[in-house]
């Protein structure tokens, strides 16, 4: 009962937090509109830029509250909340959000997320996102391409432009490199070479590289687990009963593995998909070991 209990608080405060943040950060985009220039754009995202680490901070203290947890976290040191980074990370449920925005919100740049076109529509949240500078994607299927070749490199120039306001402050870009969060249905419906974690999607991450690729410094490579909780980690925190969360991570260089023309060069292609493959395996065995300890 106290579990349950502890999970209508949570989530009540959790809203409460989220609604109050995103209205202001609402209001904030409403002047944004009318302000003149891009260096007043450019201070209206960093308002809205504080209202989002309000956020993150008062999150992680509702949820520390109602949680014993013990942070196991490696590889913050050489951080700087003034570079440009691109955030590559395995996905495994909503708790990743809040435990991303809870780790690195005093330490590289407040993070934005990539999102599809049609959340720039949701009430608020939309007008948020936007305020944040976060970048809508709008991407095309090989099948829509085929019966409209006219959008063809549309979807590239459009992630691009988004991109283009990040080259006045310093900014965190994170890709959710498996396109979906990962169960274990999911990675048993096909032959993956991997035991905890789905196949990388290369056609995101290169989108990214290819619209900013330049004005990143580093790539930052997290790997996050809930060794105890990893059947429902986000319920689970929501209930108090979150025991451990493992982070961690490394940079990677932005060298030639990774900047090339991946739409067009298929050595280049060949070449970054290996690299990812490799980065991949790599993040499987950490948590293979995690998970095992």
């Amino acid at each position: 009962m106290l579990a349950y209990l502890l999970l209508l608080i949570n989530v009540f405060l959790v809203l409460i937090n989220t609604a109050v943040n995103s209205l202001f950060i609402f209001m904030v985009a409403v002047v944004k509109v009318f302000l003149p220039t891009p260096r007043l754009k450019v201070l209206a995202t960093h308002v809205a830029d504080q209202s989002m680490w309000l956020w993150a901070t008062v999150n992680l203290k509702i949820l520390s509250l109602s949680n014993r947890v013990t942070w196991d976290i490696e590889g913050l040191e050489d951080l700087r909340k003034d570079s440009w980074y691109l955030l590559i990370s395995n996905h495994l449920s909503w708790t990743d959000i809040v435990v991303l925005c809870s780790v690195f919100k005093d330490r590289i740049p407040m993070p934005k997320f990539f999102l599809k076109q049609q959340l720039l529509y949701v009430p608020f949240i939309g007008m948020a996102c936007w305020a944040l500078d976060m970048p809508f994607m709008r991407r095309y299927s090989r099948a829509y391409l085929l019966r409209h070749p006219e959008k063809r490199g549309q979807d590239l120039a459009t992630t691009r432009r988004s991109c283009e306001k990040f080259q006045y402050q310093p900014t965190t870009v994170v890709n959710y490199v498996e396109g979906t969060r990962f169960t274990e249905q999911k990675r048993q419906k096909s032959p993956m070479p991997y035991e905890h974690l789905l196949m990388p999607k290369t056609g995101g991450i290169a989108y990214t590289l290819a619209a900013m690729g330049e004005q990143f410094d580093k790539i930052i490579d997290v790997t996050l687990a809930y060794p105890d909780n990893r059947d429902r980690p986000f319920k689970d925190m929501l209930m108090g009963k979150m025991t451990r969360i493992v982070v961690r991570v490394r940079l990677l260089p932005v060298d030639e593995n990774v900047t090339g023309d991946y739409f067009h060069d298929k050595r280049f292609k060949r070449q970054f998909q290996q690299w990812l493959g490799n980065v991949w395996q790599d993040k499987d065995e950490a948590l293979k070991r995690i998970n095992q300890s």
